[in-house]
């Protein structure tokens, strides 16, 4: 199947195709006689996977390794099992983040219950003046 054909069936672009191969996730096809990239069976697995990483908010890095362990037959579920673990924990760092943003929002929202005529009243915009910045924490998700 021709670039197109693949991007279609793998619910991607073209550019993304490009993109995969350009960064070695997904291995260059072979060429037909008049130069045209053909694909396989193979490279739409692989990019469905890759597709399927990246859906669930997978570092590149963390979809290399799951392509090598899936290349490496030998290896088992052990190590997948551990760089799911590792990105469940990732998830949930992010969400406790996440969450203790939320909670600064809503104490900086509770300054303006009504809506002022003039800006310079603006209980959110006297908050954000206000708001002392709290030094932000090194991150140890893959985000960084």
């Amino acid at each position: 199947m021709r670039i197109g054909e693949l991007a279609s069936a793998a619910g991607t672009t073209v550019e993304t195709v490009r993109y995969y191969e350009k960064e070695g996730l997904l291995p260059a096809p072979q060429r037909s006689l008049n130069n045209y990239r053909s694909y396989g069976q193979a490279h739409l697995d692989r990019l469905r996977l890759i597709r399927n990483c990246r859906a669930l908010d997978m570092t590149q890095d963390e979809i290399r390794a799951i392509l090598s362990l899936a290349d490496d037959h030998q290896s088992g579920c052990g190590p997948i099992n551990e760089l799911f673990d590792e990105h469940i924990a990732h998830v949930d760092e992010r969400i406790a983040e996440l969450t203790h943003l939320k909670t600064q929002l809503m104490e900086i929202r509770q300054r303006c219950l009504r809506a002022r005529p003039d800006a310079e009243d603006c209980g959110i915009l006297h908050g954000l003046s206000e708001m002392q910045v709290e030094e932000r924490q090194e991150r140890h998700t893959h985000l960084g």
